[in-house]
């Protein structure tokens, strides 16, 4: 495809959708995600946020060493030490993108950056040059595009495309748009700006209304050749545009918007499962693409319409996003380098020999108690086992719970705590809010309870139980996981590894603070 239909797959699920309330990811959590983007073929990869914290600049810089098929970015402000540490941390990349950006509307002009029009221009200019001088490829956004003056905007994208950057990114950044009026917008800046053919008109639209998707594709359909998206939509706020769904709506209707990407989509599904594994972010059963519905059939007259002919009811097929029928067909006979084979073909890898021990001892437990194994019960038990790896403080040694009709639920946990075993009996309205209660009258953590979902890993009754708990203390966040069979036992995981998360004080600053 020549670069006049090809659309450029912007991802940038490390950094905007990292800046999801307790959705903040290790450094080799973010490797695991950039490799499957990589195998996925994504063109542009924003591994975070360089200056945000030692932490960002670290993964970064190990997402720009690892990564060598996809072009890696990372995200700075306007502003000299921004920029400098973007350029250090992708110094060994392949391919390095520095992405600049400051805002442009009236109201962020006046009341957040408290400088005016032509303040901006000069430091945007400055930002641009300076980023240009450590790398080739520069991307410039305008902050609040959608509520700024088309004028304005088409005067500074005038001049820091003179200034060297390549790519112009147009945001939405508080989802505003609606596609009509969007559309128009980018037509216009791509009629007159003058050297508007030296750049790459990007988008980059959050889901506030529920139009992010909407809006990206009609900005591509006005010339837009970046679209800047994440995977399962996760992002700050409402989120932003999903990957999956602008990827298969380009595919599945290239009659009407006549383009195409270099997505492998057989990868989409691998990559969803594991961004919302590691994040404790559920897929919603009705999610367009990945969800677990997507491509199930309840009625009866589209289930006839299914069988005797597909289309039907199928715009697109299940295998070409990723889903699969394929069983896990290792048992508890099978050995480790055939477990190991088999993850390493779902994208994961292990970090030592230790880390694979552990899950192979964990996948021997499962197979004693589940009679199928599937993919995603593969992909829950490293997740799970590498969240046990990561807890110190407190470690659950046994749990049981009685509840019975017309009797209060009762829990007598014991746990590890540093060196010292303690134990601990409570009562609550359920069995999982009693097992909570006993765990906390040990942890005496403070901490509130957010969010607590669970979802079933796979069909059938005897499917792992794979459950997130987000406690928030003194204004931090964290995401706990635990998967079992034993849907209590996976709750009690869960609360256990956000207690850990909470006790080893990992500070992650806000990117925009």
């Amino acid at each position: 495809m020549n670069n006049d239909n090809r659309v450029i797959i912007f991802d940038t699920t490390l950094r905007d959708g990292e800046q999801s309330p307790g959705a903040s990811m290790t450094r080799d959590e973010k490797l695991r995600i950039a490799k499957q983007l990589e195998k996925m073929r994504v063109d542009v990869i924003e591994a975070g946020f360089a200056i945000a914290s030692p932490g960002d600049f670290e993964s970064v810089k190990a997402i720009a060493e690892a990564v060598t098929e996809s072009r890696v970015c990372s995200l700075s402000r306007a502003l000299d030490a921004d920029i400098d540490r973007a350029g250090e941390a992708l110094i060994n990349a392949a391919m390095g993108r520095i992405h600049t950006f400051i805002a442009t509307s009236p109201i962020h002009m006046k009341y957040k950056l408290q400088m005016e029009p032509d303040q901006v221009v000069e430091q945007a200019v400055k930002a641009v040059t300076r980023a240009r001088n450590l790398i080739d490829d520069v991307e410039f956004s305008l902050e609040d595009a959608s509520r700024s003056e088309l004028d304005f905007m088409c005067r500074i994208i005038e001049k820091v495309i003179d200034a060297g950057a390549r790519t112009i990114n147009i945001p939405d950044t508080v989802g505003y748009a609606v596609p009509g009026e969007f559309a128009h917008t980018i037509s216009q800046l791509i009629q007159r700006v003058p050297n508007a053919d030296k750049a790459i008109f990007s988008v980059h639209c959050h889901n506030d209304l529920g139009l992010a998707v909407a809006n990206s594709l009609a900005a591509v359909g006005a010339g837009a050749r970046q679209v800047e998206c994440t995977i399962n939509g996760l992002g700050e706020r409402a989120g932003n545009a999903s990957l999956e769904e602008i990827v298969m709506a380009i595919r599945t209707r290239k009659d009407s918007l006549g383009v195409e990407t270099n997505i492998d989509t057989t990868q989409i599904v691998p990559a969803s499962r594991l961004v919302s594994s590691v994040t404790g972010f559920p897929v919603q059963p009705n999610k367009a693409i990945v969800g677990a519905n997507a491509f199930a059939h309840e009625s009866g007259i589209h289930q006839d319409g299914v069988l005797k002919h597909r289309e039907t009811y199928e715009i697109m097929t299940a295998q070409d996003v990723g889903w699969n029928t394929n069983r896990m067909v290792l048992g508890k006979l099978s050995g480790r380098a055939a477990f190991r084979s088999r993850l390493e073909e779902l994208g994961t890898t292990f970090s030592s020999d230790l880390e694979l021990n552990n899950a192979f001892s964990r996948f021997k437990e499962l197979a004693d108690k589940k009679h199928e194994i599937f993919d995603e019960d593969l992909v829950a038990l490293v997740s799970d086992t590498r969240a046990s790896a990561n807890s110190e403080q407190f470690k659950l040694s046994s749990l049981s719970v009685t509840s019975q009709t017309g009797e209060t639920p009762k829990a007598n946990i014991v746990m590890q705590v540093g060196d010292e075993e303690k134990s601990a009996e409570a009562t609550g309205g359920g069995p999982v809010d009693a097992a909570f209660k006993a765990i906390e009258s040990i942890a005496e953590s403070g901490a509130s309870l957010q969010i607590y979902s669970v979802n079933a890993v796979t069909e059938g009754t005897d499917s792992q139980g794979e459950v997130t708990v987000r406690l928030e203390k003194g204004g931090r966040i964290v995401n706990g996981l635990g998967a079992d069979t034993d849907i209590i036992i996976a709750s009690a995981k869960a609360y256990i590894h956000a207690l850990n998360m909470l006790d080893a004080n990992v500070q992650k600053a806000h990117p925009q603070v």
